[in-house]
């Protein structure tokens, strides 16, 4: 469901924990993810509520007015549709992440080359990842770190530092003065700590042993996590989603 141009329907995502872990309502973070779009060239899909869909761009954004413009083909019989419609929902991807909002009062604008929908911009803005697949790289001044005992040796500790993570999974660095792992071994009793407030136990699964390059003298283990209790994940999705955040604001200085 998360690999087409439909609009999400808002009520059955939502279901009985709400829409809050999906909902971007900061102005500075709505911002920053139309910018993204703008700078993506990101193609845009406008769904009416008459089944009427056009595919369009941002093409400038004015926060000052808080309005922007999108590319518009005048000659487009469709584009009357969704100038009469109430409003429309909008939907779009980052990545592996669907962008879904609303537009409301759009109006066509003619130049003297060409023509654009002028349109409020929108208040907020939902955010649809697949989960079990998005990935993020920890901020730099965090060092979250797994800590665990080498499969091989149960008298060797390691403290590896994890390069990314997902709600599925993670990636270790497993540096090159350190007995080799073996992609099959599953690793139990490990405590991930990626920060002072993120903090669970799980049992690995080692995938696969990959490269880095020449001068990082180590490897990267990749790993999926197995048994993860229900409140470690919900500590860990709040982790995922909120370092999402603090890279979009951090995009924004």
């Amino acid at each position: 469901m998360f690999l087409d141009t439909q609009p999400m329907d808002l009520g059955s995502v939502g279901g009985d924990g709400g829409l809050a872990e999906f909902r971007v309502g900061s102005p500075l973070e709505v911002q920053a993810l139309l910018k993204q779009l703008v700078n993506g060239n990101v193609l845009l899909n406008l769904n009416a509520s008459d089944g009427t869909a056009y595919t369009t761009t941002i093409w400038t954004l004015d926060s000052s007015r808080g309005a922007m413009s999108l590319a518009a083909d005048a000659s487009d019989p469709r584009l009357q549709r969704l100038l009469d419609a109430d409003e429309m929902v909008v939907v779009g991807y980052l990545d592996s992440v669907k962008i879904q909002f609303d537009l409301q009062d759009m109006v066509l604008v003619h130049g003297a080359r060409s023509s654009a929908l002028q349109v409020p911009m929108p208040r907020v803005i939902y955010r649809f990842q697949r989960r079990s697949s998005y990935r993020v790289r920890p901020l730099a001044r965090s060092a979250p770190v797994a800590r665990l005992r080498h499969p091989a040796l149960p008298d060797m500790p390691l403290e590896l530092r994890i390069l990314d993570v997902s709600l599925g999974g993670c990636a270790l660095f497993l540096p090159d003065d350190v007995p080799a792992l073996q992609p099959g071994t599953e690793i139990a009793g490990v405590s991930i700590e990626l920060d002072p407030d993120t903090r669970f136990e799980t049992r690995l699964h080692l995938h696969h042993v990959t490269a880095i390059n020449p001068g990082a003298r180590g490897v990267r283990l990749g790993c999926s996590m197995l048994g993860l209790a229900r409140d470690a994940e919900r500590m860990l999705q709040r982790y995922i989603d909120q370092t999402q955040k603090r890279r979009r604001m951090m995009s924004l200085d």
